[in-house]
Formats: structure tokens, sequence, C-alpha cells
């Protein structure tokens, strides 16, 4: 029997190295693929959209926010991965019930590190999550000398349309502004407040990030956007590339690197 601590302070048992673990969070659904899982994972969500093989082959338990549980008990997990602000609480706290729910909470970088690290050492593959761990960190190292050339820009970052919702200072997503080299003008608040376009204009950003996810901008909101806020330069921008913090981390920082040059 061996016990881990997780994001969140809890700690949890498992008996052995686990065999069949359902993932309940897109973004280490992805890093437990990279990680070499092909055979342990015994169920994924509906928003687990990578890797795609797993989209299409692999049990769906629901989405993040609504579980089937009756689904999770014919699969008898022996280990669940959930996470503190993609999954439910009063519904985590029904699974641990039966199951070890090992639950991760990422606000930054080095909290995405130590995530891919435990999820590495809970499930044997501790060796593969460093190395994991060590090409990000060299990545986004390089980069930093990258966008080191480059001016700060402010910048406002969007996840959400009616209302408009941004993201604040404690958010995963303000971290990887700051690798790239942004200053997110609502770095003072918390989570995700929510904005008026009177308080965009009025905030004049040098730029405003419409992300892909988890609402889809796309170019349509970009030209209605344009004339209110025209001295902004508005950017539809990768949202798994700034939100993702498992595995995906090894492709941000040469997308960011790439942004970072097209707009100087």
């Amino acid at each position: 029997m061996a016990n881990f601590t997780d994001q969140v302070g809890r700690t949890i048992s498992v008996s052995q190295i686990p065999q069949r673990i359902i993932s309940l969070v897109p973004s280490q659904t992805e890093l437990l693929y990279d990680l070499g899982l092909r055979r342990e994972v015994a169920g994924i969500t509906k928003f687990c959209v990578h890797p795609e093989e797993w989209f299409h082959s692999k049990p769906k338990v629901g989405g993040t926010k609504k579980l089937k549980n009756e689904l999770i008990r014919q699969l008898q997990p022996d280990l669940v991965l959930a996470n503190k602000e993609e999954n439910v609480k009063e519904q985590i706290e029904e699974l641990e019930k039966d199951y070890p729910v090992w639950i991760s909470d990422v606000g930054d970088l080095p909290a995405a590190y130590d995530m891919i690290g435990q999820v590495g050492g809970i499930t044997g593959k501790k060796q593969e999550a460093l190395q994991m761990i060590g090409i990000i960190q060299d990545r986004f190292k390089e980069l930093a000398v990258t966008i080191s050339q480059y001016p700060v820009y402010t910048v406002i970052y969007m996840v959400w349309q009616n209302p408009y919702m941004s993201v604040g200072g404690d958010s995963f997503i303000h971290s990887i502004l700051e690798a790239a080299g942004f200053k997110n003008m609502l770095e003072y608040k918390n989570r995700y407040p929510v904005l008026t376009i009177e308080e965009i204009q009025s905030l004049q950003p040098e730029f405003l990030f419409l992300s892909s996810e988890p609402f889809p901008f796309a170019n349509r909101h970009l030209t209605t956007l344009k004339p209110l806020l025209p001295r902004t330069k508005i950017v539809l921008v990768d949202g798994e590339l700034f939100s993702w913090y498992g595995s995906r981390l090894l492709k941000a920082p040469a997308y960011l690197k790439e942004l970072r040059e097209s707009i100087k």
C-alpha cells in the first residue's frame, strides 16, 4: 500500500500501480497518453479530445461537470484523476467514497510541473514524468531568452462571451501570459472576472486575445469587436496552448514564440 498526497492536501492510498484509470480532466488525459499509459486508461470525459484515437475509442464517463456514475462503477477504476476547478466538488466527494481520487489544483507553471511529477509517481511513470518536466522547463527557458528582446505588451484575455469573461492573476492562463511576456491588465482580479465592453474600452489594452476555448471565439467575433476597440489589436489565440497544463506544455513555448514574433 502506497500513500500519495494530492494538490489539495488530501492523502489517498493505492494498493498497487493503477491498472484502470479514469481521467476527468482533458489536459491530464493527454498527459496519461504521453506518459505511455495506453492500456491503463479505462475511461475519459467527452471533452478529452486529445489524443484523437482515445476520443474515438475510450468509454466516455460524461462531461467534466456532469458524470455518469453508473458507467464509472461498471469500469471499476482503481484510480480517478480529477481537478479542483474543472470538476464539481459534490460529484468528486461521491466518487471518493468508493475509489482513490487524486485531485489536481494548477494555478501556475510550477504547480503544473508538480502535477506532472505526481501523476507520474502514482502511475508508475516517475522517470518519464521527470524527463517530460525537464524538456518543458528547458523550452520555457529558451522562450524567455527570445521574448526578452520584445516589449511587454498589455493584454486582456477573453474566455467567454455573454457575459464577457477574462482571467485574473490567480489563473493558470495568467501564468502563461507572463511567460510569453505579456502584462495581464486584470492581474489584480481573481479567477474569471466579468467585463463589459465599456470596461475594456476604459482599460485600453494594447492587445485583446480571443481564445478558442472554452468559448469558441472566431473571426466574426473579432469583426464585431474591432470597431469598438480601434486602438487595440485583437488576436484569435489557441486556448489549449494557453490553458492545458499537462503534456501540451511541450508544445506551448513554440506556439508562444511564434505568436510573439508575429506581433513583435
